[in-house]
């Protein structure tokens, strides 16, 4: 025997009714012929709202679409990639930042949990995806948030145990697109990123066997009080999507799953920056 109960998504019908258009578009796009569909454009909307949100199984997403599991896989790899071009470009989120007046935004990193853990790394013994700063398995995304915590980008993902640092320099366009809006827009980091403190704002980093002069401790509070809101909006994506908790997908795309739930993030709140 098996149970059935009513669930209730928490976002809004319009969210639904774009993600469901923007899919609409895409079988457009592929020439696909109608009727020739499992799903409905709707309901393949709410399987993937499902999964971003409640986190919930393919497996059970399958079972109550009456659809195969790889037929419900391909559905949301769809739906992910379809929403992750959507995404704003660092650039664009920049522009958008200056635009709304902002003086500042913050970078920071997040992990991504993932549970793949078979890739060697350069380390002999040391999986590519382990974080020893995390002491979990991982994928490192970056992500730009205004003064307020709210996220306006994040970027494809580095295996999680590359350092912010590392990850930076990795993603061509960052450390660039960050320098050129450096003189509207400041951009705010922790000591991560000591290495590229040239474009990132960080504090003083009290010197060994010394200590920070009384200036230097002032400077560094007000510039922890103003970068600890922006970590807010690494707690929000997490928070919100409970996909983004543990991907056991292929690790290489945490970075189009993290770019498609900030779609999904900006189309409900209808905010960009």
């Amino acid at each position: 025997m098996s149970v059935t109960y009513t669930a209730v998504l928490p976002v809004r019908e319009h969210t639904v009714d774009v993600l469901a258009g923007l899919l609409t578009t895409e079988r457009a796009r592929r020439g696909t012929r109608a009727g020739t569909r499992s799903l409905t454009c709707r309901d393949q909307a709410i399987l993937i709202l499902r999964w971003f949100l409640d986190g919930t199984r393919m497996r059970q997403l399958a079972r109550d679409n009456a659809i195969s599991l790889s037929t419900g896989y391909d559905y949301l790899h769809e739906g992910i990639d379809v929403l992750a071009a959507r995404s704003p470009s660092l650039h664009g989120a920049l522009l958008a930042a200056k635009a709304a007046g902002h003086d500042y935004v913050n970078i920071d990193g997040i992990l991504v949990e993932t549970d793949r853990c078979r890739a060697p790394g350069p380390t002999a013994g040391v999986d590519l995806w382990w974080s020893g700063k995390h002491d979990n398995h991982g994928g490192n995304v970056q992500v730009v948030t205004v003064p307020d915590g709210w996220p306006i980008w994040t970027s494809d993902v580095r295996p999680g145990r590359e350092h912010d640092t590392t990850a930076v320099r990795t993603h061509a366009e960052i450390l660039p697109a960050l320098t050129t809006a450096g003189t509207d827009l400041r951009t705010l980091g922790d000591l991560g990123y000591e290495g590229e403190s040239g474009t990132i704002t960080v504090a003083f980093k009290k010197p060994k066997n010394g200590k920070l002069n009384l200036i230097q401790q002032q400077l560094n509070k007000a510039h922890n009080s103003l970068r600890a809101i922006g970590e807010r909006g690494n707690s929000l994506l997490k928070m919100t999507f409970k996909a983004l908790r543990n991907v056991s997908l292929n690790p290489w795309r945490i970075g189009k799953i993290t770019a498609a739930a900030l779609a999904i993030l900006h189309i409900e709140h209808n905010r960009t920056a």
